[in-house]
């Protein structure tokens, strides 16, 4: 499987480790040199980040405190104060001691081939490192390759981890350092070329870092186009009390680049929705205020989505009985791809839900929070937090759809293994009706004619982005989900620099 040039590949554990291997037995690098390159772009980073006072070196027993070593020698040939501890069963009292007063901290205790819960006396370290920070905020603290107790392939963390302001990695970022929770404890990524030959490379990652060049495949209009030929879109949703939901999404889509856009929406809000919407068409559906969608109302739902190029499902939709069973019978009949998202999720939280998806003609993206992820897969949101990579692979292989699970992290699974990753760092969508919009972009885009992996990485980006350029213009406090649908027309062009390398 060949990720495409738009993702930059994130090799896990395994895979670095064979090309390190590669490296030195087919290339003919020694390990010292690969490890002496390493220690001294830590050192080199770790100064800049710490240009004054004592630097605390802590070193593990594996090639991480290795690299560590290095960085301890070369800051000191530099005039730097520098305390080594090498971590022991007696090396407690002798790293608490280090760490009063000092201005930075290197962590090279555990590497990325990590795994599990640190048992001590790393747990231990990585503990009374952690309160250092705590007790002194002006600390510095700098991980070597990856924040020990963060698992580099995947970014668990079953026992403590290192909180750094800083992640120096090796020859490429490892998955963990952006996917939580290990990307909370990850600070900035730098990422440093120590040698490895770029062509020939025996592995193929799976996992990629979404770049800004994704957006670039998504068709823009020319002068020839119409309104039609540039995507239609319906928007399927809305219920009392939930009128906005299906108006962002409709109002995204548009933005986004859909030429023609309709919501389809219970006759009973079908008025509020109308008085909103000045440039989307909206289409009534039979239901009781109280009760929901009536009898015949998927059938409309349906026969309309035949005159368009993508269908979003879900929006507002709410949760009456007969509004899940109304959304449950659309999705598998309507012949189009499709974007389900919020109630539309959960209207296949029963057992088979995924598996009926899975059963549908045309392409499905999903666009999950990890608490509507946790009921379609039946477990609580707390443990798809913990293991975001492995629930979302699941859900993807299980629904036969491309799967995104939102957050800073997001994570764009394909029923194949594939994985992409959102570089985040968007403060500004943590506001309601922003997966609304998320919804509505990806619409757009496979009304386009993408490819259903390409087209939820490019929405992905482009949400992110027009969030960036929301907050630049207001302030990242005041952004609301409106803000973001005006910023998407920008976000088309605008660049974002998600990572260093050094």
């Amino acid at each position: 499987m060949q990720l495409p040039a738009w993702l930059t590949p994130l090799p896990d554990a395994q895979q670095q480790r064979l090309l390190d291997a590669w490296a030195i037995e087919q290339h003919g690098i020694p390990s010292e040199t690969l490890m002496e390159r390493a220690g001294t772009a830590l050192a080199r980073i770790a100064a800049e980040l710490v240009p004054e006072g004592r630097l605390v070196v802590v070193c593990g027993r594996g090639n991480n405190g290795g690299d560590g070593h290095v960085a301890a020698r070369v800051l000191s040939q530099r005039g730097r104060e520098v305390t080594v501890v090498e971590v022991g069963d007696e090396s407690g009292s002798q790293l608490e001691a280090s760490l009063a007063g000092a201005a930075g901290v290197i962590d090279a205790l555990l590497g990325t081939g990590f795994t599990g819960a640190p048992r001590p006396p790393v747990a231990d370290a990585i503990r009374l490192i952690n309160g250092a920070l705590a007790a002194d905020p002006r600390l510095r603290v700098v991980a070597c390759d990856v924040p020990s107790g963060v698992d580099g392939s995947t970014g668990q963390t079953a026992g403590e981890a290192v909180r750094a302001h800083a992640t120096v990695t090796f020859h490429a970022a490892k998955p963990g350092l952006w996917i939580a929770p290990g990307k909370r404890f990850s600070g900035e990524v730098h990422i440093v070329d120590i040698g490895i030959p770029a062509t020939g490379q025996p592995v193929k990652p799976v996992i990629g870092l979404i770049g800004d060049a994704v957006r670039e495949l998504i068709p823009r209009r020319a002068p020839d186009s119409t309104k039609f030929s540039v995507g239609s879109v319906l928007v399927v949703g809305g219920s009392r009390g939930l009128t906005g939901a299906p108006v962002l999404a409709s109002m995204a889509a548009a933005r986004a680049g859909a030429g023609y856009v309709t919501v389809a929406a219970p006759a009973s809000v079908a008025p509020a929705l109308a008085a909103k919407l000045l440039e989307v068409m909206t289409i009534e559906l039979p239901d009781d205020p109280d009760s929901g969608p009536k009898r015949g109302a998927s059938r409309i739902a349906v026969e309309r989505a035949g005159r368009a190029q993508a269908l979003v499902l879900g929006p507002g939709l709410g949760r009456l009985p007969a509004a899940q069973k109304f959304a449950r019978d659309v999705a598998l009949h309507a012949k189009l791809p499709l974007v389900l998202d919020a109630d539309g999720l959960n209207a296949h939280a029963e057992e088979g839900g995924l598996e009926q998806l899975a059963r549908r003609e045309a392409a499905t993206v999903l666009t999950p929070h990890a608490g509507e992820l946790g009921r379609l897969l039946g477990i609580g949101s707390s443990e798809i937090e913990a293991r975001r990579l492995e629930h979302v692979r699941v859900a993807a292989e299980r629904s036969r759809s491309i799967v995104v699970l939102k957050g800073d992290d997001t994570l764009i699974a394909d029923p194949s293994g594939r994985l992409a990753i959102s570089p985040g760092g968007a403060p500004a969508l943590a506001t309601a009706g922003t997966g609304d919009v998320l919804a509505g972009v990806t619409g757009a885009y496979l009304a386009k004619g993408v490819d259903p992996f390409t087209a939820a990485c490019a929405a992905v980006s482009a949400h992110l982005t027009a969030g960036v350029i929301a907050a630049d213009r207001i302030g990242a406090e005041g952004v609301i989900a409106s803000d973001v649908i005006a910023a998407l027309p920008r976000a088309r062009d605008h660049l974002i620099r998600v990572s260093g390398s050094d």
